[in-house]
């Protein structure tokens, strides 16, 4: 499969962004979403999150820390043997435009190998990208973003993941960087919801 660009977008709250070109979803189905994790893996809800998906007989794809999976490298074998993907994350979740291009290649080349790769904070620029692709990684980014890691309540981060469901959605949560007790009880229940619309949830091609 070749790797196409990305499609330049201006980053809002839940906005839909062009998927990658070459990439064509539209074989998954009409009504698939895409959940995508950030930030793990995590000893307590890493695998919190692997159950639940498993309950609702979903996938999804997580973009992990090459500094976590060296401490825990039992958990994406774990994630990849329920049927995830994963996805690379840098090493340690530096601001990468405020980097050298020396510091950029070894955040990236540290980190897992995967065919996906995301920036933290979604701070990236052509250089970046560039960087990137030199790696055979394709960017990928979100176009909802539940913003689980302010904490606002499983509530607040269930209504997030419904209001913004569509097909062909790429949805933003975390499993790692601190405590994800909201989402992992946010994510039981929109899967619930979501499941009884018809909605199914598959991995990225990474």
């Amino acid at each position: 499969m070749q790797l196409g660009k990305r499609l330049k977008t201006p980053a809002r709250k839940n906005q839909r962004e062009a998927k990658p070109a070459a990439w064509d979803l539209s074989t998954h189905g009409a009504k698939t979403i895409y959940l995508t994790f950030d930030d793990g893996p995590h000893p307590v809800y890493t695998p919190k999150v692997l159950s639940i998906l498993a309950k609702h007989h979903a996938k999804a794809t997580f973009f992990v820390l090459g500094r976590e999976v060296a401490a825990h490298p039992q958990l994406v074998d774990l994630t990849r043997g329920y049927g995830n993907h994963i996805g690379n994350h840098t090493w340690d979740h530096p601001m990468l435009t405020h980097l050298t291009d020396a510091r950029i290649r070894q955040e990236i080349s540290s980190g897992v190998k995967s065919r996906c790769f995301r920036p933290p904070y979604r701070d990236t620029n052509k250089k970046v990208e560039a960087i990137a692709a030199s790696y055979h990684l394709q960017q990928i980014l979100w176009d909802v973003d539940t913003n689980d890691w302010k904490k606002p309540g499983a509530a607040a981060i269930e209504r997030a993941i419904l209001r913004g469901a569509h097909p062909g959605a790429i949805i933003l949560m975390h499993d790692g960087g601190g405590n994800r007790s909201e989402t992992v009880a946010a994510l039981d229940r929109a899967l619930t919801k979501l499941s009884a619309q018809g909605y199914t949830f598959r991995s990225l091609p990474c």
